[in-house]
Order: structure tokens, then sequence, then C-alpha cells
């Protein structure tokens, strides 16, 4: 669950009685059932805010200082309601010096809409809450914050940002996504798991998947797992065996630099599907699909990340060694480093020129060779969201200052 800050906690009776018109009309205070869905005190910085212009924090939040070249702002991450309705935006906010006709203004934008004005003015202090629309519920909200002032003594603080909101779902109600539904993603899955050691192409590779695949009329996500050099499947079994309890289809061989091994492995998968004397006849979901690997194994994902059969790749403590691997990037990409490991340089250069969606977690006390074992059940909750579609993981897991996996290790993500 996202955190409460204690600062937010205490001044929560007093910003959920405040009631303020803006451009969206009358207010009313929110629902008594309101469960905290995001929030941020600006105590460790911008958190999953982004800023343009002069923004800084301290003790009293983040404050924006006017300027005569550019008017300073600061938007958040996209904030997932996914299970979430009847929404409520609270923050605490004051302005200092504003001359006539210079503002501050408060907005919201949802699904990668236009923003939507809360409030526009040119003095306010103490706290603000907004009902947003029925519609936002559901949705994927960024906030923004802006200032149109033309001195650095004209500022604006805010402080106190939460999300809110009530109805069907939540981290304790999570909505359904396309498998059994599992209340902790380091524990095993469901499902027993079936090793066929001669399959795939050359029938030298490693099939791991659900040994009652299909069961309940459930689909089978896929994933093509490239293991490091000098290694193969059988190294990774624990790992192997785990996503597959889960309800993935999984399939590893020996692999190369290249990620053809991997396009092969994949048509083969398809050509299982199809078989009706395979045991995954018409139980594999080939829109649902995901390449990931270790060392060598994240080189040959990198080289193959274009197929476009693919929702999402994971790299784990395999960056690129010209950093252009991030090029061919085409979908969501998930990299595990670890603090001990002597490929994280190469990751850290790969983070930088990543352009798609991106979440980083460099591991405490995790070398080249524990960062899979160490980084499996991140592996596991990305897969559930990204090919089994539960949503709530956007948030609860992963693009959240408090999020599930967030005090493994150093953690950045940008794009969303």
């Amino acid at each position: 669950m996202p955190r409460t800050s204690g600062r937010l906690r205490a001044l929560g009776a007093v910003a959920l009685g405040f009631v303020v018109v803006g451009s969206t009309g009358a207010l009313t205070t929110p629902a008594s059932a309101a469960t905290p869905v995001y929030s941020e005190d600006f105590s460790d910085g911008l958190g999953t805010f982004t800023a343009s212009g002069s923004v800084g924090t301290g003790p009293y939040g983040a404050r924006l200082s006017g300027s005569l070249f550019s008017d300073p702002s600061m938007t958040s991450a996209a904030i997932d309601l996914a299970g979430y309705g009847d929404v409520t935006v609270s923050y605490t906010r004051a302005t200092s010096g504003l001359d006539l006709g210079e503002s501050f203004t408060a907005a919201y934008s949802v699904d990668g809409g236009p923003f939507t004005t809360l409030e526009s003015k040119r003095t306010a202090a103490g706290a603000a809450s907004f009902r947003l629309p029925a519609s936002v519920g559901g949705g994927s909200l960024r906030l923004r914050f802006s200032l149109d002032a033309g001195s650095a003594l004209e500022t604006l603080t805010v402080d106190d940002v939460l999300v809110e909101a009530a109805g069907g779902g939540g981290p304790t109600d999570p909505p359904a996504g396309s498998l059994p539904p599992v209340a902790d993603v380091t524990e095993p899955g469901p499902y027993a798991v079936t090793i066929d050691s001669s399959a795939g192409p050359g029938g030298d590779g490693w099939l791991v998947y659900p040994a009652d695949a299909g069961r309940d009329g459930v689909d089978h996500p896929v994933l093509v797992w490239g293991p490091g050099a000098g290694s193969g499947p059988a190294d990774y079994e624990d790992m192997l065996r785990q996503w597959a309890s889960h309800g993935f289809v999984v399939y590893s061989e020996v692999s190369s630099s290249s990620g053809d091994y991997m396009v092969d492995a994949l048509d083969w998968l398809e050509g299982q599907n199809a078989d009706s004397s395979s045991p995954l006849h018409q139980d594999l979901d080939l829109s649902e699909v995901a390449f990931g690997g270790h060392s060598r194994g994240s080189i040959g994902t990198f080289d193959a990340a274009g197929e476009r059969r693919l929702e999402t790749t994971v790299h784990v403590a395999g960056g690129s060694f010209d950093g252009n691997g991030p090029n061919g990037l085409r979908n969501p990409a998930l990299y595990i480093g670890g603090d001990e490991d002597f490929a994280t340089a190469n990751m850290e250069r790969d983070y930088a020129t990543t352009d798609v969606p991106v979440w980083f977690t460099v591991l405490d006390d995790t070398d080249h060779i524990l960062a899979t074992r160490n980084g499996r059940h991140i592996i596991t909750a990305w897969l559930r969201w990204h090919l089994a579609d539960e949503e709530f993981r956007r948030t609860e897991d992963f693009l959240n200052p408090g999020c599930t996996f967030c005090g493994l290790g150093e953690v950045r993500y940008k794009n969303w």
C-alpha cells in the first residue's frame, strides 16, 4: 500500500473538511469510506513529481518560485485508479507576493488527456479538497501545480498531496486479472508445475508450465527466458518453477547475444498452441508475451525487443555493451541490477537513454550471480501486471514512493 505520511495524517481532519470552489463547481467533502491511494509530503524531494523551472523542496513542502524566463510547474507520475471510484484530491497550498495578473493553477489529467483546472487564483492559504468527476474512477490520474509569476520572491508552496478513493477494488480487494489471484507474489502460485527438459525448436530447451494448463478456461501468458553466459535453464530452475506456478508458460534454452533464438522459441510455442497433441493445445495467450533474461540473456532480449508480439521485456544484470540496447525497445521494460554487480554501470547508461516506460532497481547486497534470484519476486509481480492485466500492481507494487518493492534497493522509473 502507498504510504500516508505522519504530517499528512496529522493534517487529515483539516484537509478533508475544507471545501473549495474551483472551475469544477461546488465541491463536497469526500465519502467516509475513502482509502488513501497516493500521498506525497515532499520530505524526500519531489517523489514521483517531475519539475520544470524553479522548484525546490524542504520541510515546508515543494516551493515554486517565479521567473521572468520560464514559469515553474511540477507534475506527478501517473496514479493508477483501476478498481477505484469516488476520487478526492486534497493538498495544502500557500502563495506569497503575487501581483495583480499573476496566479497559480492546480489541475488534473486523466488517461493522458488535457489538464482540467481545479483552482486558479492569486492568493490562497491552507488546505483544499476536491471531489473529482465520476469519470475519473478507474483511470490514470496526473496532478499538476504551476505558477505564473515574474519574480523569484513570488512563490507557491504545496504540501501534503493526497488522493483518496472508494469503491470496488484496491490493494485489499484487487481487480481481477486473467490468472487466478494471489495474496503474496513471494509465495508459489496456485499451480503445480511440469517440466519438459527436451523441448523447443531444437529439443534442447526447457518448457516449464502449469501441470493442469487451461484449468477453468485460463489461457496462459508466455515468458521466454534467456540464461546468462555459461549457464542453462537448470541453473534457474527454482525461478522458472516460481513463474510457472503463477500461471505463466516459461520456455528457456542456452542463450546467445542474438535474440533470434527467442523469436524461434515463440514461433515454436505458437505451433504447440495449435497442435492438438500438445499439452498446451489452445491453452496459451499469445497476445501476452514477454522476453527476458539474465546477463547475456538480457543482451539477447535487447536484440529481439522489436518483436511485434511482445508486451514487455525483462533485463537482469545485463546492460548493453555499446549503450545502444534500448534503441530497439518498443514496450515497457523492467531493469534489475545489483549494488555489487559489475554490469550495473552499463544498466545505468541504458536507463539514461531508455525512451519507453521503464522501472529500474539496483538491489542491495546483490552481485551479478544473485540478481535474478533476488529479483524473482519483482519479476513475478511485473509479469502479473503486464501479462495478466493486474493493473492495481502499477501503483501498489511499482509506481509509488512506498511501493511493495521500493525497500529492496534504489528505485527509479520514468516515461509512465
